[in-house]
């Protein structure tokens, strides 16, 4: 399937969500593509019809959409839920092996006297705690595989996620053919992906091997068994983004409105992370395009500004609740996984060739004006106004949301830790100014233009700083080019340039590139 200049698909959304996934899974990016292409090739070897192939390509994809929404009560439990995720793969889940790990992982990082209570704490509670944080699984899983618009029949394959063909699974104990075969699938290629990544083939046929007929449908097991090197062929070196993409079942690029809401939808995902963060891409999302509205953006950029605030923080899934729920100091060890998140939401959300813009906006929220910000610490000239208005309204409604460390700050004590962000040099005063107006925190003045700059001659600079000759300039807005001419010169002289470049520098100072 080729990817259309149209716009995004929901496949392309979809697959970027499962690089979050794999990040929230303790695995590397492209772990559930891969096991997607793995899966494929089992259910062509099976007999799988074409409608079940496709259920099973976004179910297998989406498989662990619902466990972020859990990251903070398995943090509780486990310490690190990202950590604990990672292992669940390395062991059976019933039994000894099963308990093993949850007791290695329970109280992680305490004292000693300490995480003995946590142990005893969890022998008596854990078993009933497990099996609601599933149930709740299960749960969230379907609603957000609804929001992001895949129908009732993949939404309904998720509440298989956690059960086993012996019936010893979680949250309903379903056993055999009574598990969807596509789950059934899921479940061996989802395992088994890990196993041919770190072990090769022959580490991934042992380990089903021992599984088949416990957690794996004994059918699936030996078939994958017996073809194994053919099932696997090429698997850890393809281009799996592409080869995934090539297979997803035909869908058109998405309209303005169901782009929107798809990209909603992954921003409360992202926001399920944790508690304290419930709501806040929505409410930067909405915040952002207001200020860009009040600072004068064309309807594009405002359009830009909205759908980068909805998936900003995306990247936040691939840090651990660990470090998101600390209420004490951060350790520098925590700042610097912290300070990665920018960037992996970028990096997952370019992926997709329709969100360039909003990939680039994303990259760079939590960037500041001194150049103090992260993770590549740019400033100044370097933060467009549209940079500068979603770095304002993340700052602002993060100070309006509760942190661990903090209650949720009044929005008139908000506006003025926003106001000294802005004294510091860290926040840029236009964008703070959009922002506050937007937020109603002050009475929104639209700010004089720049060296007295008329309207018309600030149409003419931003034609000129994007490489406009003075004939291109007088044939778009139909003057002569001697009115160019004479306006280029008074703008100028205003300015106190003498050249394009000059004048270039001085728009980007001022915010009228945009």
């Amino acid at each position: 399937m080729k990817q259309s200049p149209a716009g995004p698909r929901r496949s392309e959304i979809l697959a970027a969500l499962s690089l979050a996934i794999d990040l929230g899974l303790g695995q590397p990016m492209e772990h559930m593509l891969r096991s997607c292409l793995l899966a494929l090739r089992i259910a062509g070897a099976a007999g799988v019809d074409a409608a079940g192939q496709g259920r099973l390509y976004y179910a297998n994809q989406v498989a662990w959409i619902g466990c972020h929404a859990d990251s903070f009560e398995l943090a509780a439990l486990f310490t690190d839920d990202i950590a604990f995720r990672a292992d669940y793969y390395n062991r059976d889940q019933h039994g000894l092996p099963m308990y093993a790990g949850m007791f290695s992982h329970a109280g992680a990082g305490l004292p000693p006297l300490a995480r003995v209570a946590h142990w005893t704490r969890f022998a008596v509670t854990g078993s009933a705690a497990v099996r609601t944080m599933i149930a709740s699984h299960c749960t969230s899983a379907g609603a957000l595989a609804s929001n992001v618009g895949l129908g009732g029949g993949v939404a309904g394959l998720l509440a298989h996620t956690f059960e086993r063909w012996d019936g010893k699974g979680l949250p309903d104990g379903i056993a055999g053919p009574a598990i969807p075969l596509e789950m059934r699938i899921m479940h061996l290629a989802d395992t088994a992906e890990v196993f041919l990544r770190q072990e090769g083939v022959a580490g991934a046929v042992a380990m089903v091997r021992a599984r088949r007929g416990s957690q794996f449908d004994p059918a699936l097991a030996n078939l994958f068994i017996d073809h194994a090197e053919v099932l696997t062929e090429g698997l850890l070196e393809v281009d799996c983004w592409q080869a995934a993409l090539d297979l997803a079942p035909a869908d058109a690029p998405l309209s303005g409105p169901q782009l929107d809401a798809v990209l909603r939808a992954v921003g409360d995902f992202a926001d399920l992370k944790s508690p304290y963060t419930a709501g806040h891409s929505r409410a930067v999302a909405a915040l952002a395009a207001a200020a860009g509205e009040v600072h004068g953006l064309p309807a594009a950029d405002v359009n830009e500004l909205r759908r980068a605030g909805w998936v900003h923080d995306l990247g936040r899934l691939g840090v651990s609740n660990q470090v998101w729920d600390k209420k004490g100091p951060l350790s520098r060890a925590d700042l610097e996984r912290i300070h990665m998140h920018p960037y992996l939401g970028e990096r997952i959300l370019s992926r997709v060739p329709g969100l360039k813009g909003e990939a680039a906006l994303a990259g760079l929220h939590q960037e500041r004006m001194d150049g103090s910000g992260y993770p590549r610490g740019i400033g100044g000239t370097e933060l467009g106004i549209k940079q500068r208005i979603l770095a304002a309204a993340d700052s602002y409604g993060a100070s309006l949301e509760p942190r661990p460390h903090r209650a949720a700050i009044p929005p008139s004590d908000a506006a003025g830790r926003l106001r000294q962000e802005v004294s510091a040099g860290r926040i840029s005063p236009e964008a703070a100014d959009a922002v506050l107006a937007a937020a109603g925190q002050q009475p929104h003045r639209r700010p004089a233009p720049p060296a007295g700059l008329t309207p018309r001659e600030l149409e003419i600079l931003g034609m000129l700083c994007h490489g406009m000759a003075p004939a291109q300039i007088a044939a778009t807005l139909l003057l002569s080019t001697k009115t160019v001419r004479n306006h280029v010169e008074h703008i100028y002289t205003k300015i106190g340039a003498t050249n394009r470049v000059g004048a270039t520098l001085f728009a980007v100072r001022n915010g009228l590139t945009h």
